[in-house]
């Protein structure tokens, strides 16, 4: 523990595991910043706080909220915005958690200082590294809840465009009302935003509303909430591809043939003209005061930082993961029969929560574009399908869908949050045939059990799983009862191995941590859990495919 003096303020900080059983001995929870390996408490002397913590002596006032790392990373956005020319954003360093959004999140940073100004003008003081205070968390977590609003709207219409067919009398068995509730109470969505802390609801809320619109037939209006999302936050390219061809298969072309190939003599140029208006319009309000200033390549170098790594510090629970596991499996068998030299080794292990670069040690390492390569493959056939085997909106979903999992399983530097690209708009999908609903009951289980790791803390536990428990349950019994009169949603393999994360958790929270091999060993619960979700993960990626390549077109799909 590590004593500094600031101002009228003591700092304490607490560093490596012990830190969180010293503050739930003190009665407190904690959060955390660097990955998790710092913890810190701020005593300020303020009049009344021996009333409020008579625990506490006297003088000392403890002003302290969990929190990630990511308010440290927004709250220097909102200052870079604030007290710098635009000239200057995606070139300010002062911290290590520079700009690196598109210019529209930039400018909804800019938008939000100024209202951050009346709660605490301290938290938009550039050199104020890892500021923290009461009324800068109650901003930045108001301003989450707030935002919420464009994605509750969003639900109410994806609600409005599901097929009423399953209509049942009870209102908590009727298909939108359990859409609603997948949407709206997504446990992976609630803990990102609510408890680690970013501001996914209202992006996720301009993808549902562009689905939604594109699912009207309101093609311009699904089209520009797009391209408006991509300058907010550029990870939504993953889905891009869908977009693309079901906008030019759907609205471009305006007949379609008897076998529901396209009728090449009904292609619009007026109407992709428009489409490209749009696209350009977007990209120019966006991107346009950078390219006049001479700065485009520093905005692109920022969004695009290639010099992370493969993998995320927190192992996104894909092909890598298990391409990397291997590659450390063969280490530790080389090394144990000496078929490698250890000289030879690189000292930097992934497994270590590092994200720079670096080089497998058996397997060839992976480069940026083999990762370009794999997912532009693997995306291929969704894409196909969306082209040659039109099925209107669920079509479109379906290759969304693909196109979203296809990235998070090949893309480079992926982060584990991803995941919720492709779950959310499956969602969608569970609600109108058993089979989907199987495959969402298995990606939403893995992919949500994989963001475990983001809270860390011994206060975190018993929340994240009850969170977790909740949501599972609902989500198992609502869509078994919307199912009914079908067959099982789920085999046998696949309910034992969703069994198997409980034990698996319990090994990882409670049993590891008691064993000697947490010193020597430190990586082994992120690597198992990494491995084990990428295995069910992957499974569900790959049903999905087989459901929609061996999927026949009716004649009702082919008119539309």
């Amino acid at each position: 523990m590590r004593t500094q003096r600031r101002g009228g303020a003591t700092r304490f900080k607490l560093c490596g595991r012990a830190a969180p059983l010293v503050l739930r001995m003190c009665g407190l929870s904690a959060g955390a910043r660097n990955g998790g390996r710092r913890l810190e408490l701020e005593l300020v002397p303020r009049p009344g706080a021996r009333r409020l913590l008579p625990q506490v002596p006297p003088h000392p006032h403890v002003t302290f909220c969990s929190h990630s790392t990511d308010f440290e990373v927004h709250r220097n956005w909102l200052a870079i915005t604030h007290n710098l020319p635009l000239s200057q954003w995606y070139y300010e360093a002062t911290s290590e958690w520079t700009l690196d959004y598109p210019p529209f999140f930039a400018w909804f940073e800019y938008a939000l200082s100024h209202i951050a100004k009346y709660f605490d003008p301290k938290m938009l003081v550039i050199e104020n590294l890892n500021y923290t205070s009461p009324a800068t968390i109650f901003f930045q977590r108001f301003s989450v809840i707030f935002t919420d609003l464009l994605f509750i709207y969003a639900v109410r219409e994806c609600c409005r465009c599901v097929n009423g067919k399953r209509a049942a009398k009870d209102i908590l068995e009727k298909p939108t009302f359990i859409l609603a509730v997948l949407l709206m109470w997504n446990f992976g969505l609630l803990i990102v935003d609510h408890i680690h802390f970013q501001y996914n609801g209202f992006l996720f809320g301009l993808m549902l509303l562009s689905v939604a619109r594109l699912c009207q037939k309101r093609y311009l209006e699904g089209a520009l909430l797009f391209a408006v999302l991509l300058h907010f936050k550029h990870i939504y390219v993953y889905v891009a591809p869908a977009y693309g061809i079901y906008l030019l298969r759907s609205y471009c072309f305006t007949a379609s043939n008897a076998d529901g190939s396209a009728k090449w003599r009904s292609f619009s140029f007026l109407r992709i003209t428009l489409l490209g208006l749009i696209v350009c319009l977007v990209s120019a309000l966006s991107l346009g005061p950078f390219i006049v200033l001479g700065q485009l390549p520093q905005v692109i170098s920022r969004l695009f930082p290639f010099k992370r790594g493969l993998c995320h510090a927190y192992w996104a629970p894909n092909f890598w993961a298990l391409y990397s596991a291997v590659d450390k499996a063969l280490t530790v068998i080389g090394l144990k029969y000496n078929f490698l030299d250890p000289t030879k080794i690189p000292k930097a292990s992934m497994t270590g929560g590092l994200v720079q670069e670096f080089q497998h040690t058996v397997l060839p390492s992976v480069t940026p574009l083999a990762t370009l390569i794999c997912t532009f493959i693997s995306i291929l056939p969704s894409v196909f399908c969306l082209w040659f085997k039109p099925q209107g909106p669920r079509g479109f979903l379906q290759c969304l869908v693909l196109c979203a999992l296809s990235s998070f399983m090949f893309g480079w530097h992926v982060h584990e949050k991803a995941i919720l690209l492709a779950i959310l708009p499956l969602s969608l999908l569970s609600v109108q045939r058993a089979k989907d609903a199987g495959i969402y009951l298995i990606l939403t289980t893995t992919g949500h059990f994989s963001l475990f790791p983001l809270l860390f803390t011994a206060p975190e536990l018993p929340i994240k799983i009850l969170l977790m428990l909740l949501f599972s349950v609902y989500s198992f019994s609502s869509l078994k009862s919307l199912y009914r009169r079908e067959k099982p949603l789920l085999n046998w393999l696949e309910t034992i191995y969703l069994i198997h994360l409980v034990p698996l958790e319990i090994f990882c929270e409670i049993v590891f941590p008691l064993t000697p091999w947490k010193l020597r060993f430190p990586f082994v619960p992120l690597l198992l859990t990494s491995v084990y979700c990428a295995v069910g993960i992957m499974y569900a990626w790959l049903k999905l495919y087989i459901s929609v390549l061996s999927e026949r077109t009716s004649a009702r799909q082919k008119a539309e």
